[in-house]
């Protein structure tokens, strides 16, 4: 059972905590773009898979919509290359050269917001939280997703998604803030057909770390998950203004009920 820890004084005003889920992180840019017109700026930010990928470029001091721009340059495969290999189909060099390329803080001390990124540590079967050193390796490590991705090496340690054993990091939050903005953009939804390897692979391991997050819902003071995001593939970014607008708008749905 994870508690929320109780105190007078918290660091931060608002945590947010952005979820795994492939190309629908697109939403989370959606999100937060929604939040900040409303006044709502995170003071710290956690991120897993995708979100770690959309949190360290906003940390960077990147708007939402200058990170999409910079996204929609090139293709989904330009960042990710699958071929068959002996511990994945495939790998992240591509996203760790973008990372290399345009984050302008290298470590995560030079970041202008704190950024918090989980990944899983396969050789001890537990979760790692970064918040120090280098960006790039530990934001790739984040979004390695098992089997369709080979694992992050980082001081001789074996890392893959965060996702695996928690897709919503509130839990770094949890004394440090006033409230906790949790955003989950990973719906299962029904998939009628699956094309190959690959899609199978995907599937298991979203169903898979599903469960994880419904406790920690009720854990967080806003609670974003867009609705309709599971009609759109993980891996592709063909549709990435529509993600965005989704967040987007479900967003501003959420704060009118505040």
């Amino acid at each position: 059972m994870i508690e929320k820890k109780q105190s007078h004084q918290k660091k931060y005003k608002y945590g947010l905590a952005l979820s795994g889920g492939g190309a629908r992180g697109f939403a989370h840019l959606g999100i937060i773009k929604a939040l900040n017109e409303e006044g709502i700026f995170p003071d710290i930010i956690t991120g897993v898979s995708a979100g770690a990928i959309a949190g360290a470029f906003y940390a960077d001091g990147y708007s939402p919509d200058e990170i999409m721009k910079l996204f929609q340059k090139k293709k989904t495969f330009d960042f990710i290359k699958v071929k068959f290999q002996k511990l994945g189909f495939g790998n992240m060099n591509g996203m760790k050269q973008v990372l290399q390329e345009n984050i302008r803080a290298k470590r995560f001390e030079d970041l202008k917001i704190p950024l918090i990124v989980a990944a899983t540590d396969l050789n001890n079967a537990k979760i790692k939280y970064f918040s120090k050193g280098e960006i790039p390796e530990a934001v790739v490590a984040s979004a390695s997703i098992p089997v369709i991705f080979k694992p992050t090496v980082i001081d001789n340690i074996y890392y893959v998604d965060g996702g695996v054993l928690n897709n919503l990091a509130i839990e770094p939050l949890l004394d440090k803030c006033s409230k906790i903005i949790g955003v989950y953009v990973n719906p299962i939804g029904k998939q009628d057909k699956f094309k190959n390897m690959i899609n199978i692979a995907e599937r298991s391991f979203h169903i898979g770390i599903e469960p994880n997050f419904q406790e920690k819902k009720q854990m967080c003071d806003i609670f974003i998950e867009p609705k309709g995001l599971a009609n759109f593939q993980m891996l592709s970014m063909k549709k990435a203004d529509k993600i965005f607008d989704i967040g987007y708008v479900e967003t501003k749905k959420v704060l009118e009920k505040l």
